[in-house]
């Protein structure tokens, strides 16, 4: 950022940088960027201000996002309509529009540049240090901030053997889930014998929530590309495949425009940079299974196969893509490269801790005040992240847990938030460092139906080849459905442990070795909910459709009607001045008249475990025009 801030100044050009992520394109933010353009013309500043696309910022829930430059001014959730006003009063009169500015969730203090923000305060971007900042469709823009530099050093001052100790002292371990040593990885397909090698980009993200990767191709696809042809190098493949899912178009389209890009600068193709190194990357688009994120079953789905993994050994490094030696890399894994080759191991290896170097990225959402895109260094406490990025719990809710690592993670209690964020860590307590899905669930959160939702996702994604995963998470999805629906009984409990440690050690794939992670860890840590539904038929936050009620409190409903002219399947009953009623046979449970009771009402109760009381008579239900007037 900081490169090209003083690009910017020394140019005397002021840049009005517009966000075309996906949820900003969502947003209309292309219109933005178009109105924003005419109308610089037609004020005749254009010798003066350029306008310029980005990536995603990471902060998706304050699109559109439009930050001016060199002054660093963030604008949130921009409309056409603000347009006139930006140019007017920023461009032209050198006054900022500060009903445009973000607003702390906590003081309400209106915060006008983009580094004061403390969900981008708090971060150390590494993996993101582009996104948000360079145009993704402009190779110039990359280059202006050192890009290919990297690409550079590699090909002609080192060996292969050079980049890989580089790499291996730097201590990178891969960013996909596992946590394995890249150098290693790359020593291992190096030393395989053969002249025909790949190099993979693995972008088949499919945890639900999570957009780490492919925010990062959308906007600084150039980091990938660079980083994947230096592991190209160091291995000795001459041809690779990123493959992305087809759900990411915009990725795919600036991933083919940043191809063709690099090859007309002489940074892929033919003779690299006047170099004898060939290499070629080809764009795969995956179909969508959640299973091809594991790396055997993506080399499948590349050769026209069914995505399913086989067993290992042999590793991809022996025996890979159409049985030649072969190294995958994540696509956060291939971004951090170009910048320990840069500025060394040493230097990224004095970030985090001692056994996870570097930082990670998390996809932040749940009922969370800062929900994004962040990027912390290893070692960071769930509580920093959670509070001072996050900026805690949405509504003054009280926090309940935390799920790390995509739908196989683990929840997390409140015991939990002085944890460190790096990879033994999360595994000791249950969790995973995972790709890096992070939710945030608060005391609203019934843990039993959080651990059947998860369950449901991987069991549905179970590719079916192996017994313990295609049967084991069944069996365990139907014993937390019947105990979601009060029909559990003693002994459940004890049986989904036994049968999640079975599928645990006995599944072919991560898939399966993971799914029971998020029963072990709510079993673990909130038992005492499990219990609650199998003994009480009780669900304790409320939840659970099969053991909850929906009751009007009659000392408290206004006769309003709100909930009454909203109910879907009009189950409520009442009048102006008369009492409302639910009906409990009509009744689906389905809470739009708990969300949509004004709150200094506050009549709606969920009830769970006991019976509903009986209505007020009919002359109970008639309420006085003052009563209704006093609230």
């Amino acid at each position: 950022m900081s490169e090209e801030k003083a690009a910017v100044s020394t140019s005397g050009m002021r840049v009005v940088i517009v966000c075309q992520g996906t949820g900003c394109v969502s947003s209309e933010s292309p219109e933005i960027r178009e109105a924003l353009e005419k109308g610089i013309e037609q004020q005749g500043i254009g010798d003066t201000v350029q306008v310029k696309l980005s990536g995603c910022h990471g902060y998706c829930e304050q699109g559109p996002i439009v930050i001016i430059e060199p002054e660093g001014v963030f604008y949130c959730r921009v409309t056409r309509e603000d347009v006139p006003e930006i140019i007017e009063c920023h461009l032209k009169n050198k006054k900022p529009v500060e009903r445009l500015f973000y607003r702390d969730p906590g003081t309400g203090e209106a915060v006008a540049c983009y580094n004061d923000i403390a969900f981008y305060a708090k971060q150390q971007r590494v993996i993101l240090r582009n996104c948000g900042h360079i145009n993704p469709e402009m190779i110039d823009d990359y280059l202006a901030v050192g890009g290919y530099e990297a690409l550079r050093k590699a090909l002609l001052g080192m060996t292969p053997e050079e980049v890989i100790e580089e790499v291996k002292r730097s201590g990178l371990r891969g960013r996909g889930g596992a946590g394995f040593s890249t150098g290693v990885k790359w020593e291992f397909c190096h030393n395989s014998p053969g002249p025909d090698k790949y190099m993979i980009c693995n972008g088949d993200e499919g945890d639900p929530g999570a957009f780490m990767d492919r925010s990062i191709l959308e906007a600084d696809p150039h980091s990938v590309i660079e980083g994947m042809i230096i592991a190209a190098y160091a291995i000795g493949s001459g041809e690779g495949y990123i493959y992305v899912r087809a759900e990411y178009p915009l990725a795919v389209k600036r991933l083919r425009l940043a191809l063709k890009q690099a090859e007309e600068h002489g940074c892929i193709g033919e003779r690299i940079l006047g170099t004898d190194f060939n290499f070629w990357v080809h764009i795969m688009e995956g179909a969508g299974a959640f299973v091809c994120g594991e790396e055997t079953a993506l080399l499948a789905s590349i050769e026209g196969k069914r995505g399913m993994p086989r067993p290992r050994p042999p590793f991809p490094a022996q025996s890979g893509l159409w049985g030649k030696p072969t190294t995958i890399n994540n696509v956060k894994s291939l971004a951090t490269i170009p910048v320990i080759i840069s500025r060394g191991a040493d230097w990224y290896s004095s970030i985090g801790t001692e056994k996870s170097k570097g930082t990670a990225v998390f996809a932040l959402t749940g009922t969370i005040a800062n929900s994004g895109l962040i990027e912390v260094p290893m070692g960071a406490t769930l509580h920093q992240i959670i509070y001072d990025i996050g900026g805690g719990i949405l509504r003054g809710k009280a926090f309940k847990a935390v799920q790390i690592g995509g739908p196989s993670g683990g929840c997390l209690p409140e015991s939990a938030l002085d944890l460190p964020i790096d990879f033994d860590s999360l595994s000791g307590a249950g969790a995973m460092m995972g790709s890096g899905g992070m939710v945030v669930m608060d005391e609203t959160t019934c843990m039993v139906d959080t651990a059947r939702y998860f369950l449901s996702f991987t069991q549905n994604e179970s590719c079916g080849k192996c017994t313990p995963c295609r049967l084991g998470t069944k069996r365990m999805l139907e014993i937390l459905t019947r105990i979601t629906e009060g029909k559990g009984v003693e002994g459940d409990i004890e049986l989904l442990v036994e049968l999640a440690e079975e599928v645990k050690d006995s599944s072919l794939c991560g898939l399966g070795q993971t799914a029971p992670n998020p029963v072990l860890t709510t079993i673990k840590y909130f038992r005492d909910e499990y219990e609650e539904h199998i003994r009480n038929h009780r669900c304790p936050a409320g939840v659970c459709k099969a053991l909850i009620a929906y009751y009007i409190d009659p000392g408290e409903c206004q006769a309003c009607m709100i909930c009454l002219r909203q109910c879907p399947v009009e189950a409520i009953e009442g009048g102006k001045n008369l009492i409302h009623v639910i009906d409990q046979d009509k009744c689906t449970k389905c809470g739009t008249c708990l969300s949509v009771c004004p709150p200094r009402f506050n009549a709606v109760r969920v009830i769970s475990g006991e019976p509903v009381p009986s209505p007020p008579s009919a002359t109970e239900r008639k309420i006085t025009r003052a009563r209704g007037e006093g609230r």
